[in-house]
């Protein structure tokens, strides 16, 4: 038994990550071999006690990046370093994926040396060096060791590249890699500005909609780096993780509506037209919603979503092409570079090819690439029409003499058009009257109790006010509120306080009288009647009716009749112009106030 058990404890031991040495010579190092990870599902534990935690506690990372998908658990991180130069050294621990939530780093020799809040849910300018990447700076003395721990947690996928570098050798790296990006954006926005131009010039909204495309697609790739969160909206943490979502969202919108007007689509089958409906509602639908659902939710939707998109763009060109489309030559083209570039940059995230400049930076040579050469389809498009337009003057030319013998027809077809358009516009516009008749009285109504709004009762209160206090009319306002509403809500729930709205709201219709009182929810479980025209008696009348019609509502729960009161308050004036219409609406709350401390279930007339 005892040799199994020290077996086990060598296996162990030889599993464990081991220390790395840092040269002074190294300039650039993985550490990836020398990870160490335990999850904390809770996330419960503190530094103090990842620090205490015994060597068999933490699993050896096997993989070349740390990488555990979606996870909802908090992922802590140790790497132990050596110093064996002889000297004083300055190093940067870089994690080369900036869309990380929140990373805790404590640098150790036995006690916490250092501690850094970094990740893109802090403000930028929180880091402690200016860097889109997330960099932890380093600094420690011959034959000193340190233990760096990472507390990992986020919304998006869980990956920790980790490299540690020399810091010139890492300014010198990151210059190219700057170079490459600046190249990058600098043609995007030849692009942009060459095509607004031409836009502003022919109005083709082709152009326009290529545009809103090439600036999607930048403002994605420069979220998803980090530049986005770095130069342009360093302290709004939130909308760092919704840009991602809307410009890709924008890209998946403004493609499909480029492609299907572009490949000129509509003269096609119907099938193009209703994938674009798709794609672009479905587009709209997930900008809306990334402001409210979470990032995690909306990554899972929109990757597949926007997957299907580019398939619908490839498909399509290809389809056009073979079609005899000469446009789509570039455009299929451009689309397979876009492609190509997310496939190769794919390959060397999973390490199937090896990582170099050409590889790294795919997707970006892929989509500047797609963009020069969809420049190129919008010329060849405009030398097509262009040829098109010279070929239809010349048909104009040669068939002037025939055109000018059919003036006549023409003009009488012209005249039988123009009395047909000005019947067509006097239907339209009495449609357009009946329609903005409907939706003014949906405006004004409430959706839940079928009753009149807060929005109409204001109006409506405040004319009927205007025109008793010029004629001198008696003017009458109940104010009611359910009895107990809350409770009602907290015992039966939401769904059931809606059905007993209903019910009351019913009621209070029923106790009218005529078409001139008009009633209206209040707000909540309030319910207001205006009575034009009525003294104290009839007031009194009506409120007592509408309270017998509740406390007679037959309302049941689970077969079981649950029983529903109302209190009222009843205000009636003569309105005059040293009163203000918020005086009846006081007056008629105070008197519903008294109903409800006298008991409830009743009706007050306001005491003048």
């Amino acid at each position: 038994m005892r040799l199994i058990m020290l077996t086990m404890v060598l296996v162990c031991c030889i599993a464990r990550a081991d220390t790395f040495a840092v040269e002074e010579k190294q300039t650039k190092d993985p550490l990836y071999h020398y990870l160490e990870y335990l999850e904390d599902p809770q996330h419960s534990l503190t530094i103090d006690e990842v620090m205490d935690f015994p060597a068999e506690r933490w699993t050896p990372n096997e993989a070349q990046i740390f990488n555990k998908g979606y996870s909802n658990s908090t992922w802590w991180l140790k790497i132990q370093l050596s110093n064996a130069s002889g000297h004083k050294l300055n190093r940067f621990v870089e994690i080369s994926y900036p869309v990380l939530d929140y990373i805790d780093a404590y640098v150790t020799n036995g006690t916490i040396k250092q501690s850094y809040k970094l990740g893109d849910k802090y403000p930028f300018h929180q880091r402690p060096v200016d860097h889109r990447n997330f960099l932890i700076p380093l600094e420690w003395m011959t034959d000193e060791s340190l233990t760096i721990y990472l507390a990992v947690r986020s919304s998006s996928s869980i990956q920790v590249p980790i490299m540690l570098w020399e810091q010139h050798a890492f300014y010198n790296v990151d210059q190219t890699r700057t170079l490459v990006h600046g190249v990058y954006y600098g043609i995007m926005f030849v692009m942009i500005m060459y095509n607004l131009f031409v836009y502003l010039a022919v109005g083709d909204r082709n152009y326009l909609f290529y545009v809103m495309f090439v600036l999607c697609m930048p403002l994605f790739l420069a979220s998803l780096t980090g530049f986005s969160f770095q130069y342009l909206w360093p302290n709004y943490t939130t909308w760092n993780d919704q840009a991602i979502l809307v410009a890709l969202s924008g890209v998946v919108f403004f493609g499909a509506l480029f492609t299907y007007r572009f490949l000129d689509l509509r003269k096609r089958h119907p099938a193009y037209g209703w994938m674009a409906t798709v794609l672009t509602v479905g587009a709209l639908l997930i900008i809306g919603a990334t402001f409210y659902l979470s990032y995690r939710v909306m990554i899972h939707i929109l990757i597949p979503f926007a997957s299907l998109a580019c398939i619908y763009a490839f498909v399509s060109g290809v389809l056009q092409w073979l079609s005899g489309n000469l446009a789509a030559r570039y455009y299929t083209v451009a689309w397979t570079a876009l492609l190509g570039g997310g496939v190769i940059l794919a390959l060397n995230k999973f390490h199937i090819i090896p990582k170099n400049t050409f590889t790294e930076y795919a997707t970006q040579i892929g989509s500047a690439l797609e963009v020069i050469l969809l420049s190129f389809a919008l010329a060849e498009r405009i030398n097509q029409e262009r040829r098109m337009r010279f070929d239809a003057q010349q048909d104009m030319l040669t068939t002037e003499r025939e055109l000018r013998q059919a003036r006549e027809e023409a003009l009488t077809i012209q005249k039988q058009a123009t009395e047909s358009l000005e019947v067509r516009v006097k239907e339209r516009t009495k449609e357009l009257e009946e329609l903005n008749h409907k939706l003014e009285e949906l405006s004004a109504t409430d959706q839940l109790t079928g009753l009149k709004n807060r929005r109409y009762l204001d109006q409506t209160l405040a004319e009927e006010f205007a025109r008793c206090c010029r004629y001198g009319h008696t003017l009458a306002l109940l104010l009611m509120d359910i009895d107990h509403f809350k409770s009602f809500n907290d015992t039966y729930g939401h769904l059931i306080g809606d059905e007993c709205l209903k019910d009351v709201a019913h009621c209070v219709r029923k106790g009218l009288r005529w078409p001139s009182d008009r009633a209206a929810r209040f707000g909540g479980e309030e319910f207001c009647v205006i009575l034009p025209e009525t003294d104290k008696e009839g007031a009194l009348t009506v409120a007592e009716r509408i309270r017998k019609n509740v406390e007679n509502l037959n309302f049941m729960v689970n077969d079981k009749k649950v029983p529903v009161t109302i209190s009222i308050g009843v205000a009636v004036l003569v309105p005059t112009t040293n009163l203000a219409v918020e005086y009846i609406l006081e007056s008629a709350d105070n008197a519903l106030y008294e109903s409800k401390e006298a008991g409830r279930n009743r009706v007050t007339l306001h005491a003048a």
